[in-house]
């Protein structure tokens, strides 16, 4: 399981790489190393109480808020992270690589890193940043959709959207624009949800 996860979450993150590159090539390679394009550099955090508290409430919160949607408006099948159902400690290591590389950092490379950047750049914090997190809302609700029900879709959709805005705020106004909070803040979120099914606490 651990090999074929690590080979999954390294395909995964080169597809959702793939345009990210491509648009950094042709448009701003002669003005930045890429992984500063993207985000993916050491985090500036110039007001460091600030940032931690809200880090780790907006943490609690995705944790907390995400179980409750896990519990009562989706069935534990319908998640990614059903494949981990009842794998117990064996299934540690797959999990990370799932939590922290498949989904964590390949999502956080295009949404925060990509199209919200982008967007900031071009229109603004406020509604580049409205958008990247509408979007990433709106990819949550239609994983679900077709088990969930329309209602249940869009409360997830809003929820996720909320925590995808809360992400880009603490990257883009707390950490001078790194990624790195949002894929550790994000990662941990889906490893936890990973080990509840592990574990069977669902």
């Amino acid at each position: 399981m651990t090999v074929s996860m690590m080979v999954s979450s390294l395909i995964q993150l080169i597809l959702f790489s793939f345009i990210p590159l491509v648009c950094w090539l042709i448009f701003a390679r002669k003005k930045q190393s890429f992984w500063s394009w993207i985000g993916l550099k050491a985090p500036e955090i110039k007001k460091k109480n600030l940032f931690f508290i809200l880090f780790f409430s907006g943490l609690l919160l995705f944790l907390s808020l995400g179980w409750v949607i896990m519990l009562f408006f989706t069935n534990g099948s319908d998640v990614a992270a059903s494949q981990f159902d009842g794998v117990g400690v064996a299934g540690i290591a797959a999990a990370l690589f799932y939590a922290f590389v498949q989904t964590g950092l390949s999502e956080e490379i295009v949404f925060r890193g990509f199209i919200g950047k982008r967007l900031i750049s071009a229109v603004g914090f406020t509604a580049g940043n409205s958008v990247q997190a509408a979007l990433f809302g709106c990819l949550h609700g239609a994983m679900f959709f077709s088990h969930a029900g329309c209602l249940n879709a869009l409360i997830i959709t809003l929820f996720t959207a909320v925590i995808g805005w809360f992400m880009g705020y603490i990257n883009e106004k707390l950490a001078g624009g790194s990624i790195v909070p949002s894929w550790i803040m994000h990662g941990l979120a889906n490893l936890f949800t990973a080990m509840m099914m592990m574990f069977n606490l669902f």
